[in-house]
């Protein structure tokens, strides 16, 4: 019990310093010791334990640390969005206690006084339903407008928060839009109703660096526009130091620290802060020895996907416009653009994957690769392997991960004997930070940066020559990306592996990559040394890049040492 006061009466010490630097005598939400169990077959499970911060009128403060820290599931438990959940403490908006209040109550605060914006606005929004309906349906729900006024609101929000088009997206379903726009429409939705609190749910994960500018100047612009706070929840921590007032840090549940932004960032008194903003990408590149042989050559590669567009119509869209490359034995080689560029569709041209209409000469260690039948181009796959991007969809839900792992032992090493196909997965997973145990579990029972090791695992396992990672960290946290780039790292030395390496995260890529390829609109506009393209872009295109960048923004305002 002595303990439990002492962490209340820290919380209330800590409440009292945030209300001082926000200024504000009475903040608009304040957390009070809150705690968080989820309820399954076993028992209770805690997740957030007492938890205390505040966020002041037209604050912008940030909830940071690594999955699993307890920060979603502090920000939902606001609104009162797990399910399943226990809370303990309390939630005061307005001097309101949210955890007492009805769930009548809730739904009229909901969207009207405090909005949310997701992660993913692909699996939020509706997929049956139009972007403008969508919004319609909040506006109409919580300002009681006539359907024709609120579809006008709705249109205007677009056109707020800078969708191209506003009348034309409006009926739009989610899929039609790219990336970016989904996520300029989720925010018009949320603030459709003018709240006074908005909870910003990694609102930039998986974007490329201008659209991610983009989004944060955005949100920057509204908020002042607006005069609304904002609670951001993220593990970028580029992004916290250029928009948040305020920081907190999570770590298993608890706020381990809480500060002014340049304060933390200038001074953090945990190691475990100092661990998260020293966790950026490190360079550490092996130089390609210059007798290297090539392993790849590509030449004029295009890729076509066609469309029907009315009953007789077809649209033929260019996605590779006669790309050229090389990759020699141990090199990687970074494909950098934004979405959209062409650049996934080259590394599965480039293996002969692609879905549309390829054509270009490929040669993989000699071999005409483009001119293979059937049969010996699954031979040679064993050769080269992709890691794809989302390790949540690529691994089967419904297989262990020793069968996932030793799937392709089967087809490409069918000497093996069963007992030899497990020393050989036991092998690999051990190679890549997983013990044994881990072949009888299946993916939901890791977490992400553990998940993405497995379909590396995978790849690798087969002994394979040249690895086409594509966008392999970009949904990890600073701490487990930092730690599959020195896994991937520490792979190509041992085993001289070539590397396609696809990202839009212009630090990875700097950290990853000895030569870099730049695309847009499926053309190649500069390629060259990592190091030499970085210092001095000679593209237009490329210097928007590295501008739109919160890394290169944030390390030039850095003072040197």
């Amino acid at each position: 019990m002595a303990e439990r006061k002492n962490s209340r009466t820290g919380g209330a010490k800590r409440r009292a310093a945030a209300s001082t630097v926000a200024g504000a005598s009475a903040p608009l939400l304040e957390v009070d010791g809150l705690s968080v169990d989820f309820r399954t077959a076993s028992g209770a499970v805690r997740v957030v334990d007492d938890v205390s911060f505040s966020v002041g009128r037209g604050e912008k403060f940030a909830l940071v640390g690594e999955s699993g820290s307890g920060k979603t599931v502090s920000a939902l438990s606001v609104l009162r969005l797990n399910v399943d959940a226990g809370y303990s403490g309390q939630i005061r908006f307005e001097g309101r206690d949210l955890l007492a209040a009805s769930e009548r109550q809730l739904r009229g605060i909901r969207g009207r006084e405090i909005a949310m914006i997701f992660q993913e606005p692909m699996t939020a929004f509706n997929p049956l339903y139009s972007i403008g309906n969508q919004i319609v349906e909040t506006i109409e729900r919580h300002e009681g407008l006539s359907r024709a006024q609120a579809t006008r609101k709705a249109i205007e929000m677009l056109a707020r928060t800078r969708v191209s088009e506003p009348e034309r997206r409006f009926s739009s379903l989610p899929h039609q839009l790219s990336g970016g726009q989904r996520q300029r429409a989720m925010i018009a939705m949320a603030l459709a109703c003018g709240p006074k609190l908005l909870i910003a749910d990694e609102p930039t994960t998986a974007l490329d660096v201008t659209i991610q500018r983009q989004i944060v100047a955005l949100l920057d612009d509204l908020q002042r526009e607006l005069g609304m706070a904002v609670l951001l929840i993220t593990h970028d921590l580029p992004l916290v130091r250029a928009f948040a007032d305020r920081v907190a840090v999570m770590k298993g549940g608890r706020i381990v620290e809480q500060e002014a932004t340049g304060a933390l960032f200038a001074a953090p008194r945990e190691p475990y802060t100092r661990m998260l903003i020293d966790s950026r990408p490190v360079r550490e590149l092996e130089p390609v020895p210059a007798d290297a042989p090539i392993l790849l050559e590509a030449s004029q590669i295009r890729c076509n996907f066609v469309s029907r567009r009315g009953w007789f119509g077809r649209h033929v869209f260019e996605a590779l416009r006669g790309v050229d490359l090389n990759l020699a034995r141990g090199e990687t080689l970074g494909i950098v653009g934004e979405s959209g560029s062409g650049k996934t569709t080259l590394g599965l041209a480039l293996l002969r994957l692609a879905t549309g209409d390829s054509s270009g000469t490929i040669r993989f260690d000699g071999t005409r690769v483009d001119e293979l039948a059937r049969a010996p181009l699954r031979a040679l796959r064993r050769r080269f392997q992709i890691v794809f991007q989302d390790p949540y969809n690529s691994l089967s839900p419904r297989m262990t991960v020793g069968r996932i792992v030793g799937e392709g032992l089967e087809l490409h090493r069918p000497e093996l004997d069963a007992d030899a196909r497990r020393d050989a997965v036991v092998a690999v997973l051990e190679e890549v930070g997983l013990d044994a145990s881990a072949m009888d579990r299946y993916p939901h029972e890791f977490s992400g940066g553990q998940r993405q090791r497995i379909a590396i695992a995978r790849a690798v396992v087969l002994e394979p020559d040249l690895l086409v990672l594509d966008e392999p960290t970009s949904a990890l946290d600073v701490s487990v990306q930092r730690q599959v780039l020195r896994l991937l790292g520490s792979l190509q030395r041992r085993h001289g592996l070539s590397y396609i390496f696809i990202t839009h995260d212009l630090a990875v890529v700097r950290a990853m990559a000895h030569r870099v390829i730049v695309m847009k609109d499926g053309e190649v506009v500069e390629s060259g040394d990592a190091d030499e393209l970085f210092a001095a872009p000679r593209a237009d295109y490329t210097r928007a890049l590295l501008a739109a960048s919160l890394d290169h923004e944030i390390a030039r305002a850095r003072p040197a040492g």
